[in-house]
């Protein structure tokens, strides 16, 4: 995309979690800035590109700060990433991870990792009875266990653990549902309902947009023309 800069990128999914296999793909994730002025011409530049082989999915500042400040699971994991994972980091890439806090609201992290969880338990419970099939129930339950850890980890500490501890624990989860132990899925939903229900979280009940839109706007700023006198 002409004009793009990109502010922050890494890659994420289960490369970062140390659940990545033989056979993983390596996803990407990124916040880019379009030039100021497109947005208000006649085509307002596009808000996410993705591509496949490679997988990356790049989002502007501004539906990424709304994806994140949603608590979309995927948007937030960026700014949490280990050193090691990220590509690209720019002046306004590290000042967005300084301010990664400001994005968290307790019912947000709550509804996020939840609901994105039920999703991977619907897949599991649609699931075909063919090799592909199993293999994918396999990843939707190690899904649904790292989404549940997740957040029950973010919404007790107010911190995101991306690399997990014990990562087989994990893949020995995703291989006991595929076998057929579905019941064990749906026990780990219910236990997570229960200990958000009872933790007592640090976190706000409500995201600091404030401190997002100063950030912003100081991106939009940054990407206007240079005037000339």
């Amino acid at each position: 995309m002409a004009g793009m800069h990109l502010l922050l990128s890494g890659i994420v999914g289960s490369v970062a979690y140390g659940l990545a296999g033989p056979d993983s793909d390596v996803d990407r994730i990124g916040v880019f800035a379009a030039p100021t002025v497109a947005f208000h011409g006649l085509h307002p530049p596009r808000e996410s590109v993705v591509t496949t082989e490679p997988d990356v999915t790049l989002h502007e500042a501004g539906k990424y700060c709304r994806l994140a400040l949603s608590g979309n699971p995927t948007a937030t994991e960026l700014m949490w990433l280990p050193d090691d994972c990220y590509e690209t980091r720019t002046e306004f890439g590290e000042r967005l991870i300084a301010i990664r806090s400001a994005f968290l609201s307790a019912p947000r992290v709550r509804d996020a990792y939840l609901g994105y969880a039920s999703q991977q338990f619907r897949k599991l419970t649609s699931r075909d009875s063919s090799v592909g099939g199993r293999r994918r129930s396999a990843k939707h339950a190690r899904h649904l266990a790292r989404l549940l850890h997740q957040g029950r980890v973010l919404y007790a500490t107010g911190v995101l653990e991306i690399r997990l501890a014990d990562p087989e624990w994990f893949r020995a989860f995703g291989e006991r549902v595929a076998n057929g132990a579905l019941a064990e899925a749906e026990a780990l939903v219910a236990a997570a309902e229960r200990d958000f229900d009872r933790i007592r979280t640090p976190l706000p009940d409500r995201p600091d947009e404030a401190t997002v839109e100063r950030w912003l706007l100081d991106v939009r700023a940054a990407h206007l023309p240079a005037t000339h006198s």
